[in-house]
């Protein structure tokens, strides 16, 4: 008897995790490698909506997610004195796709402990680890890490799920190969700062002249995050130059000199950017999105940011869970594996092998009409209103969504028709999901 196929996923954020849940399921050897130190359980809030939550229930994580969701009372949009000028409340209905704020609000690193929880027992997980090498060979593929722990070892499969700025893409396309990822001239940042009286549990939005958002949220009482979204800056701008130096201080003080004086909580959140000891936890990005004709070669496949990056608009988390579980079910399907089957024979896994190509190829034809979509409709929303006149009219037009209550309408018309897309969530049987979680 042979044990399943031998998979290794790189990165241990929240595709990986939630990929590796899958495959341990259908009884493959998951080997898991994060470059930090320890587990990923860090970040920011996030959200997960339409097709995210469906899979969530699929993979038996959703209840443990309710019981860590962030209590969002709703979206607040101010103005620079800090009027209310539109106000949605959260509406729970079990997608968490019908209000601006979602039923499934948590902080990342929860998020990121709970898959954890849900696979340690059965993933080996490999921290302070990067791959410095893959190699396509007859028998899978070969693969060098920066440690010392012995020899390259080879593995019937490797999944990239390392992030935007993913290493595994640059070693699959290989040396002199163009950057897939897109930059949209924009960049988003999030801090934590000191709370004061009078912060909301709110999701509350401030948008500038300058083309630019401030933002915080409260999911606990001894602190507040901060968010910061800004868009149309030139090459040479602070903000993007310091965030290619890699310089965490330069770039939160770009940042600051960027916000200072815009209005309502400005001059407090780029004081605190600065000299906050809690803003050690600060974070920026450029935005943009991930666009490849394919997302395999070979035995090597990437999943989440690293092939498909949304942004700069969210569902980053939705699709890492769907990509997951379409890249398991294609796998399952095309390779003859089944959930809780228990060790395979050597032909059943040579069979298994030979198959993955051809599980890769359909689970990029699968995906990636959707994805198609929701980058589509991520790329409308980041045009940031950019005269004070626009600004008067967005909320002005907001306020009447608010009055007649057309939130939901709104957020069906921004997601092309409700959060399906016209696309179809795929059944796999394979899985063992049949009876998925209410």
């Amino acid at each position: 008897m042979a044990g399943g196929l031998k998979v290794l996923v790189v990165g241990g954020g929240v595709a990986g995790p939630s990929l590796a849940l899958w495959l341990a399921r259908l009884g493959c050897e998951v080997v898991v490698v994060e470059r930090s130190a320890q587990g990923r359980h860090t970040g920011q809030q996030i959200d997960v909506r339409g097709y995210g939550v469906d899979v969530m229930k699929k993979m038996g994580i959703a209840e443990k997610v309710k019981e860590r969701v962030v209590r969002e009372p709703g979206t607040l949009l101010v103005d620079r004195d800090g009027k209310h000028r539109a106000y949605f409340p959260t509406r729970e209905d079990g997608r968490g796709d019908t209000s601006i704020s979602s039923e499934y609000e948590i902080m990342r690193g929860d998020l990121c402990e709970i898959l954890w929880e849900a696979t340690k027992d059965k993933v080996v997980y490999r921290y302070g680890v990067r791959v410095k090498g893959l190699e396509q060979v007859d028998e899978g593929v070969k693969v060098s890490f920066d440690d010392d722990e012995g020899k390259p070892e080879v593995y019937d499969l490797v999944v990239g799920c390392d992030g935007v700025r993913s290493a595994t893409r640059k070693m699959m396309l290989g040396e002199g190969a163009k950057d897939p990822f897109c930059p949209t001239g924009g960049a988003i940042a999030w801090v934590t700062i000191p709370t004061e009286e009078g912060d909301t549990r709110d999701f509350v939005w401030y948008a500038s002249p300058g083309k630019r958002l401030m933002g915080s949220r409260k999911d606990r009482d001894d602190c507040l995050r901060a968010y910061f979204i800004t868009s149309g800056l030139p090459e040479d701008h602070p903000i993007r130059t310091t965030l290619r130096s890699g310089d965490i201080m330069e770039q939160r003080k770009a940042w600051a000199a960027h916000y200072k004086g815009m209005g309502w909580q400005s001059d407090r959140f780029t004081r605190e950017v600065v000299e906050s000891t809690l803003a050690d936890d600060f974070h920026a990005s450029e935005t943009g999105q991930v666009k490849m004709e394919r997302w395999y070669e070979g035995r090597v496949a990437l999943l989440g940011d690293a092939a498909y990056c949304p942004s700069p608009a969210g569902w980053g988390t939705a699709m890492a869970f769907v990509g997951a579980y379409v890249m398991a079910g294609e796998l399952a399907r095309h390779c003859g594996l089944s959930a809780d089957a228990g060790e395979i024979g050597e032909e059943q896994r040579e069979k298994a092998r030979k198959a993955i190509p051809d599980a890769l190829k359909a689970y990029d034809e699968t995906l990636r009409p959707l994805i198609v979509k929701v980058q589509k409709v991520s790329r409308a929303g980041e045009g940031l209103p950019s005269s004070r006149f626009a600004i008067s009219m967005f909320l002005a037009v907001m306020g009447l969504v608010e009055r007649l209550k057309l939130d939901r309408l709104m957020m069906r018309l921004a997601t092309g028709g409700g959060s399906d897309f016209g696309w179809k969530l795929p059944e796999y049987a394979e899985l063992g999901v049949e009876n998925d979680e209410k």
